[in-house]
């Protein structure tokens, strides 16, 4: 009888947290209290939509192009990491960078590449291959790990969420815990939430060294206390969700 009550009056609390947020009042921005502040790296993270015929040609000129970007310490930008979908959006390109000293590094980054011709020619013959594209601002969580090169093979899975606005705090009040339930095989690269582009989104990035390891990392999860717990609390926080299965290109610094 008693279990049966409290499992009710648990159900009558998800079902209200729903429809009721409560507000706590902040004088400070949600990014200066999710991020690092210590330090001020800003990331870009692209979707490019590829003409399917086009995907082979595409990959072999960012091969040619993005590394010595990279590799130029002209630029204070990092490649991140660079992946084909294979399991998601098809024919699309995914591209993370990572700019050392934030927007003002970003802006000296784009003013730099104007000036580069090959760059120009780069973005000239690139356009001939594109469907479509778009690309987000995004900062990172401060209790995650910091995105770093890693030998493969892995694959890596983005999982996109959109949350309701005014919610990011409490996610990231719940995943600040969570995150250590994530960490036994080194499967956490990165975790993001967006400033400019769509907003109140939420990156997770993970690498697996293949699908039936991702399988079984994610149901072995289940067995530690307190996962059901961030679950259940962070599900009603999602409008929507996304997740793309991904294969690093041979540019990638995460293999």
């Amino acid at each position: 009888m008693i279990s049966s009550s409290s499992s009710r009056n648990r159900e009558d609390s998800w079902f209200k947290s729903l429809f009721v947020r409560k507000v706590d009042p902040r004088k400070d921005a949600h990014s200066n209290l999710l991020t690092k502040n210590e330090e001020s790296n800003l990331y870009k993270i692209q979707f490019h939509n590829v003409k399917p015929e086009c995907l082979d040609s595409y990959n072999k000129l960012c091969e040619d192009v993005l590394p010595s970007i990279h590799a130029d310490k002209y630029y204070p930008c990092e490649l991140v990491g660079t992946w084909n979908t294979w399991y998601g959006e098809q024919d699309q390109a995914v591209h993370l960078w990572r700019y050392r000293g934030g927007y003002p590094a970003l802006t000296e980054v784009m003013n730099k590449l104007r000036q580069n011709k090959d760059f120009t020619a780069y973005r000239k013959e690139r356009g001939k291959m594109l469907l479509s594209r778009r690309n987000q601002l995004l900062l990172e969580f401060s209790f995650w790990n910091e995105p770093v090169p890693r030998e493969g093979p892995n694959i890596y899975e983005l999982r996109s969420y959109q949350l309701r606005p005014g919610t990011m705090i409490e996610w990231g009040n719940y995943w600040a815990r969570a995150i250590r339930y994530r960490q036994h095989n080194r499967e956490a690269v990165g975790g993001f939430f967006s400033q400019i582009g769509n907003l109140y989104m939420v990156h997770h990035l993970w690498a697996y060294k293949d699908l039936q390891s991702r399988e079984d990392t994610r149901n072995a999860i289940w067995n530690h206390d307190g996962w059901e717990e961030v679950v259940y609390y962070t599900v009603p926080l999602i409008q929507h969700m996304d997740s793309r299965i991904m294969i690093p290109t041979k540019a990638s610094p995460l293999q």
